[in-house]
């Protein structure tokens, strides 16, 4: 997936020595959570909102280069880790920087929900399963061979939990009957925790995915 159609240029960084007032009187004009910061042309962090208005405004930001937070993602990062880089940063706005470090832009926490949304785990039709085994025993290769075995194809796999050495794994699951499908995990000595043949999870995933944008979106 190319999402270097999704990086943004409208807003360009301000500079290390601009004062904080300028940095003020954007995030007014904005709703994002940070805004990129340069030196020389450099990328080298971004200043949050809520220190932004907590400095004197007559001083340049460079006074409070302490508190920059250097998060970014390259151009080439896959998606899940940009969510994740936008989840562990608590931020709406995602600087992109190319292999030699030139900034490219930024990515919006909203376009990057929205991909989520559109793959064929939450998009095609199917059956969720959510099945466990222990930790040792269980394997992806073997879980797909299930599913495949009865005709079934894996729109979307992932590990939902692990505890006490058990793993949980949810898998979205087109083209087949899920009775029969749940039957050979049985065999396989998976334990079935939850089988719908309506899509209600992957609505309810829909709707923490909502919850995760409006929480990061400050």
């Amino acid at each position: 997936m190319n999402l270097t159609q999704y990086i943004i240029n409208d807003i360009k960084p301000l500079g290390i020595k601009d004062s904080v007032r300028e940095f003020q009187v954007m995030f007014n004009q904005l709703t994002y959570s940070h805004i990129p910061v340069n030196n020389d042309g450099v990328y080298i962090g971004c200043i949050s909102e809520t220190d932004a208005h907590c400095f004197e405004s007559d001083k340049s930001i460079e006074e409070f280069k302490y508190s920059l937070e250097g998060f970014f993602v390259r151009d080439t990062t896959v998606w899940l880790d940009i969510l994740e880089a936008f989840a562990q940063n608590s931020t709406n706005i995602m600087p992109v920087l190319s292999g030699n470090n030139q900034y490219l832009g930024y990515y919006e926490l909203n376009d990057i929900i929205n991909l989520f949304n559109e793959t064929p785990f939450f998009a095609e039709p199917g059956a969720i399963l959510i099945v466990e085994k222990g930790l040792a025993d269980y394997s992806f290769s073997e879980i797909s061979q299930i599913v495949e075995s009865n005709n079934g194809k894996l729109l979307g796999s992932f590990i939902s939990k692990i505890e006490n050495d058990v793993a949980q794994v949810t898998l979205k699951i087109g083209n087949t009957s899920l009775n029969d499908v749940m039957q050979t995990f049985r065999r396989y000595s998976y334990n079935i925790v939850s089988g719908s043949e309506e899509d209600s999870f992957t609505e309810n995933l829909k709707e923490r995915s909502e919850y995760l944008k409006k929480y990061l979106n400050i």
